[in-house]
């Protein structure tokens, strides 16, 4: 794939230094991370040479992997490690543990089962006391945090009525019933949030 055939997500390029800016302040011991739905490959490229400190391996569905690689070479990063094809409900998981799981707008998108599984499969891949950082836009208590919120959410049923803004509680019960327990919601940009949970100890 030449340089040119990369794929390329305004949202992805808009939203990498901050959400990069609280990936710095809680990944912060070495180790291997797991970035599952990398989409385009953007954020493995900008962030994973600025965690010098991680190994960092991206997975998504196979088709997206050749745009995955592109961004990869282009960033010639040594920690960068190259894609992993991973569907979280139907494909074997890497081989963990991984101290870090990262993933960004990806539980809307995911019907319920799938969320469960992408659940699941992180609970049993991170290392105790490891961290999930989940991006994206969510709802709380039944609520959206934004009418911008709201919109997307009606725009996404009507695409597919599995799709959706997920709630906070919906999540954290998800986590809870996986030995994951929330240790912070962080406020970002356009009305998104990161949510962070670690595994519980053994």
């Amino acid at each position: 794939m030449e340089m040119t055939q990369r794929p390329y997500a305004p949202a992805a390029e808009q939203n990498r230094e901050p959400i990069l800016g609280i990936l710095e302040q809680w990944f912060i011991r070495p180790g291997a991370l797991l970035e599952l739905g990398a989409g385009t490959g953007q954020h493995a490229a900008f962030m994973a040479p600025r965690l010098g400190h991680l190994q960092w391996l991206p997975t998504d569905v196979a088709e997206h992997l050749p745009g995955i690689e592109a961004w990869r070479r282009e960033a010639a990063a040594p920690n960068l490690q190259p894609p992993r094809a991973l569907d979280v409900a139907a494909d074997p998981w890497p081989d963990g543990p991984f101290r870090y799981v990262y993933s960004a707008n990806t539980v809307h998108i995911l019907h319920w089962p799938g969320v469960e599984a992408l659940f699941s499969g992180v609970a049993g891949v991170l290392e105790p006391d490891g961290l999930f950082a989940l991006y994206g836009p969510f709802a709380h208590d039944g609520e959206h945090t934004a009418e911008s919120n709201a919109r997307f959410d009606r725009s996404l049923r009507q695409q597919d009525p599995g799709m959706g803004v997920r709630d906070r509680a919906d999540l954290d019960a998800l986590a809870s019933a996986c030995g994951l327990t929330r240790e912070a919601v962080v406020d970002m940009p356009v009305n998104n949030q990161i949510l962070i949970w670690r595994r519980d100890p053994v």
